[in-house]
């Protein structure tokens, strides 16, 4: 079984297809709305959310590396922090 929010955007592309029949647009409608009401949904978005920000967070500090107006003290820390994580 494929993550739930891969089955939603399955069913958006469906929906957003000219191709697609008027009765398996509905379908689909349908279906998205099930899936939002399932738990397991909302546990795929969140811990998608956590790893997004976790992410975006590790890239500001790695351009602060590269970032030639950036102190190097600021460029140390920045390099501690990625070390900490484990993104380096």
């Amino acid at each position: 079984m494929s993550l739930p929010t891969r089955q939603i955007g399955g069913h958006k592309a469906a929906i957003n297809n000219p191709r697609i029949s008027d009765e398996a647009k509905e379908h689909s409608r349908q279906a998205i709305e099930e899936l939002e009401r399932q738990p397991q949904t909302q546990e795929v978005r969140e811990g998608y959310e956590e790893d997004k920000d976790e992410t975006r967070v590790n890239a500001g500090y790695k351009a602060t590396l590269k970032n030639p107006n950036v102190s190097q003290e600021a460029k140390d820390r920045a390099q501690e922090i990625l070390e900490e994580r484990g993104a380096m």
